[in-house]
This record gives C-alpha cells, structure tokens and sequence, in this order.
C-alpha cells in the first residue's frame, strides 16, 4: 500500500508515535486546500489571512491531535478548530445584521458554471460576517444547523435565520 492510501487514522496513529514528518506532510496536503478554502469564503479578507488562519489550525490541531476521539472525519474536526480560529479573527467585526440587509441563493442541482461560481465568491464578500459563516458552514461544508449552532455559539433557530437572509440577500446581489 502506498502512503498516499493510508487513512487518516494510520497517518495520525503514525505521527503520534515517531512525530513522521511524512505522515503530517500527507495530512496537511490531503486536508489544507478544502480548510483554506473553508477559510478564505469565512473570512472574506484575502489569502493573506486564510494562510495565517490554516497554520494557526494546524498548530492547535497538532497540539490536540492526541485528544481527537474519531467520533467525527479528521476534516471536519480540523474545520472546526478553523471556524473558530477565523471567529476569532472576526471577532472585532463580527455583528448580526438587520433584516433590510440579509439574502438568498438556493442551492443548484448541477456544478455551476466557473464565471458564476466567482461571482458567487465576490458576492460572499458582501456579506456580514454571521450571514457568510453559517452559508458557508452549512450550504458549501454541509453542516447541520445543530453543528453550525455549536460552532459559532448560536441557536440552531438563529443559524436557520441567518441561513435564509443570506441566501436572499446573495439572490439580490446576484440579479
């Protein structure tokens, strides 16, 4: 088996036993695109600071990694220690916003096409800080109300809430 076919789990147990530079060097490339990803469309600030925000994630993860307990995918552990290194980050700025300013995009049933997907991009930009996070946490990562309520501190309802104007206000920015 080659090493680009171990699991996970083999990589971490590998790791955390010899500190294997690379078994990290396979986790960090398997899993950093989709967090800088998940990282950029949080932030909305440029690639500068989804990179600081990914290397913080991988020393924290690092520093915990021995207290991971699988009950969820090693990337959607990492994703969340990334969402609260970027809250942090938005801290300062972070606010709930008024109705007159939230949005709607529904998801597509198909790939969208490329000029769209960036405009899509551009679009979350404009969005205040808690609409983007809970779009992005829940319609481009997949997360549950419930997941995205524990992650940002909020209730479900207010996830939901969140959820709904930031579609309609990305459906207007879209037009």
């Amino acid at each position: 088996m080659g090493d680009d076919d171990r699991t996970d789990r083999a990589l971490v147990e590998q790791f955390l036993r010899t500190r294997d530079e690379e078994s990290f060097r396979l986790l960090y490339r398997r899993h950093t695109p989709a967090l800088f990803a998940l990282a950029l469309r949080l932030l909305a600030r440029g690639t500068g600071e989804a990179e600081d925000v990914v290397q913080e994630m991988w020393i924290r993860g690092v520093e915990r990694l021995s207290a991971f307990r699988w009950e969820a995918s090693l990337r959607t552990w990492l994703g969340s220690i990334a969402v609260n290194c970027c809250r942090e980050r938005l801290r300062t700025g972070w606010r709930w916003v008024q109705e007159d300013e939230r949005v709607t995009l529904d998801r597509p049933d198909t790939e969208p096409p490329m000029d769209l997907t960036l405009d899509v991009d551009r679009a979350l930009e404009k969005l205040p800080a808690g609409c983007r996070s809970v779009f992005v946490l829940h319609d481009i990562e997949g997360r549950t109300h419930e997941e995205i309520g524990g992650l940002l501190d909020i209730a479900a309802g207010t996830s939901k809430s969140q959820l709904f104007h930031a579609r309609r206000q990305l459906r207007a920015l879209l037009r």
